[in-house]
Parts: structure tokens; C-alpha cells; sequence
């Protein structure tokens, strides 16, 4: 079996989800006594991309065409399917991120092939068969599947993986055509609309995420977040309420009904703690709540926990991370 890994690329840069993806699927190939190569979807360069070398990779296909930039469902499921056919692929690795959770339906149908979202952990091979972990009901549980069909398509969970750093390594990369036409781009956005974070931290793929809500009391104190994010490096997110009532833009929302993240460090400041909050957050490492009600339901799922108002507690933290670095 033959491990094909899906690479997503966004400004050059591969994603920290895919660094995982692709780290994932090399000790899956060493496990079953073979090779995983990769096929990049998005803007890449060639180093990057050789770099995945560190990851396990040895082999990195890329399409160059144009149009492939911006993610479009059709086209990015036809080129990753000519990739798994061209390699004799059995199996296939990506992120269960958006465009995962797209394009790992579609492959599914279109190469027959068995599919299981939200994977924990490495497979195990049964005999041909493999049994894996995934996440279930909001991370509140897990469920352990067979997949028994020739093909089978992985979509592992953003930070349930760490990505491998064997330096030195490099991968080959090589020029590849899906023989894509412009039907294959009839799904296309008509306009794409690139939504910036505070420091150029992109949410989905933050390492670090510092979260406001409606214990802020009003949008004019949104610079108390933002500080503390540029001190960390990190992407500003809100509640659900905060959003709705236009303190801070939608596509910050962090939850159940906005979106997941899964960094390594959540920090949520004046914020309760409701479910559909946590179901967005609770695959965080690091959870971090300040809040100066100690009855706030967030701190049974905090690893630390600041009982202090938020207009006293954010400044003195933002100033000692600042002396610390």
C-alpha cells in the first residue's frame, strides 16, 4: 500500500496542520513497508515544499497551474485523484480542515475508497483492514472504526498529531498535471475574499489563540486582546455573542457554530464558558480562562485558571510577556 499525503499551502507557506498530515502519513508508509509522497494544493514553492523532506516525505508532486491558488472543490478533488492514481495510492492522508472535510467526501466517492474524519491516532492494520480513532460528539468521546475497503482516505485532526523535524532531510519535488480543463473550475468563487487577522495569524492554523467576550464590555477595549495576542504571536478570536452584537467580525468566532481551533495555547478572557463555546476549542492543549466570577463553567475545562478581572489581570500579563521576551 502506497500512502499518498495531501499538502494545503496558503502565501508559499505549507500549513502547521499539513507539517502534522504529512508526519502522520510517513509513519503510516513505515508501517506498512512503503513510501509516502505528497501532492501540494494551494500557492507553494519548491523549498517549502522540499522541506517536507523533515517530515518523512520523499517525493512531493506539484500542479502549477494558476487557477489551483484558491481553493476550488472540483479541481482540487480531480488533481488529488489523478495524484493517488498515478502513485497506485491506497491510502490517503490529509488535514480534516475545511477543505479536508470537502474534498475527503468526494475522493471517497470517486475512488471507492473507505473514509474516517477526525482521526486521533495511527491506524492499526488488521490484516488489510484498519482500525482507527477518531473524535465523536464534539471531542466528548471517541469511536474506534474499521475501514475495509482497498482504498482508504485519513482525515486527521488539526494538533492530535506532532509533526516530525528530521533535519537536513529533502524531498523531490516534481512537476505534475492533472490535465485539468475549465469545466473542472465551474465551481470556483467568483470573488475571493481574504479576511486578515490581528498580527497575520490566521486562525485556523494558529499555534496560539487569545479569545474575548462579552466580560470585555464593548469593543473600545478590544486593544487589551489584541496587545496580549501581538506580545504571544498570536490570532484574536471571540464568543459567539461578541460577534452578533458586531464588536468584533464573524470570522473570528470561535465554537461550534463558527470556528474550531486547535492550538496549543487558548486563552479566554470574560468569557463564561457555554457548550457550544467549548466544542470549538476543547481540542486546545493549553487552555488558559481568566474570569472574575470563579463559578464561570470554563474553568472545569481550564488547565489554568485566573480568577481577576480582565481590565487588571491582561496588562500586567501582556507587560511580563513582553519583559520576558
Amino acid at each position: 500500500m502506497s500512502v499518498l499525503v495531501v499538502v494545503e499551502c496558503d502565501g508559499g507557506e505549507v500549513k502547521k496542520s499539513s507539517l502534522e498530515v504529512a508526519s502522520y502519513g510517513s509513519q503510516v508508509a513505515q508501517m506498512l513497508g512503503t513510501t509516502a509522497t505528497a501532492v501540494a494544493v494551494g500557492e507553494a514553492t519548491e523549498a517549502n515544499l522540499a522541506q517536507l523532506g523533515e517530515q518523512g516525505i520523499s517525493k512531493v508532486l506539484y500542479d502549477a497551474e494558476p487557477r489551483l491558488k484558491d481553493f476550488v472543490n472540483g479541481a482540487y478533488t480531480k488533481l488529488i485523484a489523478a495524484a493517488a492514481e498515478k502513485e497506485g495510492a491506497q491510502v490517503i492522508v490529509l488535514a480534516n480542515s475545511n477543505i479536508g472535510a470537502a474534498v475527503g467526501s468526494r475522493l471517497s466517492v470517486r475512488l471507492k475508497a473507505s473514509l474516517a474524519t477526525n482521526v486521533v491516532e495511527l491506524p492499526k492494520n488488521d490484516g488489510g483492514s484498519f482500525t482507527v480513532k477518531r473524535g465523536a460528539f464534539s471531542g466528548k468521546a471517541f469511536a474506534d472504526v474499521v475501514l475495509t475497503g482497498d482504498r482508504k482516505i485519513l482525515a486527521v485532526k488539526k494538533n492530535s498529531i506532532e509533526a516530525l523535524h528530521e533535519a537536513g532531510k529533502t524531498a523531490t519535488v516534481e512537476s505534475f498535471s492533472a490535465s485539468l480543463s475549465d469545466a473542472d473550475f465551474a465551481d470556483a468563487p467568483k470573488q475571493v475574499v481574504m479576511q486578515d487577522q490581528a498580527g497575520g495569524v490566521l486562525l485556523p492554523e494558529a499555534d496560539r489563540v487569545v479569545s474575548g467576550g462579552r466580560g470585555m464590555k464593548g469593543p473600545e477595549n478590544w486593544h487589551l486582546i489584541e496587545d496580549l495576542a501581538k506580545a504571544l504571536g498570536a490570532a484574536t478570536a471571540c464568543s459567539k455573542p461578541v460577534s452578533d452584537v458586531d464588536w468584533r467580525p464573524h470570522h473570528e468566532h470561535v465554537g461550534q457554530t463558527g470556528i474550531t481551533v486547535s492550538p496549543n495555547l487558548y486563552i479566554a478572557c470574560g468569557i463564561s464558558g457555554a457548550i457550544q463555546h467549548l466544542a470549538g476549542v476543547n481540542s486546545s492543549k493549553v487552555i488558559v480562562v481568566i474570569n472574575k466570577d470563579p463559578e464561570a463553567p470554563f474553568f472545569k475545562a481550564a488547565d489554568y485558571g485566573i480568577v481577576g478581572d480582565v481590565f487588571e489581570v491582561l496588562p500586567k500579563l501582556t507587560q511580563a510577556i513582553k519583559e520576558l521576551n
